[in-house]
């Protein structure tokens, strides 16, 4: 039995929304939670961008993707201190690879990306992680600042 409305709808029933409209608020929610993932998501982009200029083909003695035996003994590092000291200039690699808008958010996702691509598991950091990075930093400039001609 039913109860019908003014519009034709069966009051005594949920509402259902149409098929379509369903589906459609599926793909609007998938495509929001998507856009809502932060923008260091994608080391791979942030290699291309920024590190593939050097690391690619390994000038100036940058570590080349992919070559697990010039990556081993960085990898073994650890992940703050490589991170915080590829960040801040370490080697021949300039502060923030060259680009000095980049956030260390995409910087540590590009070091991941290189490091999984030559040999290493890491994942990118937390909370946690990034408090360690940080930390890294902050020590790092300071013993570069209290070396002669500095």
């Amino acid at each position: 039995m039913c109860c019908w409305g003014d519009n034709g709808v069966c009051l005594l029933q949920p509402f259902q929304r149409p098929p379509m409209i369903r589906s459609r608020t599926l793909i609007t929610a998938a495509l929001l939670a998507l856009s809502a993932l932060p923008a260091w998501a994608d080391g791979a982009r942030t290699y291309q961008s920024t590190c593939a200029v050097c690391h690619s083909s390994g000038v100036a003695g940058a570590p080349k993707l992919g070559d697990r035996k010039i990556w081993a003994p960085l990898i073994e590092e650890g992940q703050a201190i490589l991170t915080a000291h590829g960040y801040v200039g370490v080697r021949g690699t300039p502060a923030k690879g060259g680009k000095p808008d980049l956030s260390i958010e995409d910087f540590a996702a590009a070091v991941v990306h290189m490091l999984n691509a030559s040999g290493g598991k890491w994942s990118q950091p937390d909370a946690k992680g990034f408090a360690a990075i940080r930390a890294e930093i902050v020590k790092r400039e300071k013993e570069l600042a209290a070396k002669p001609g500095k």
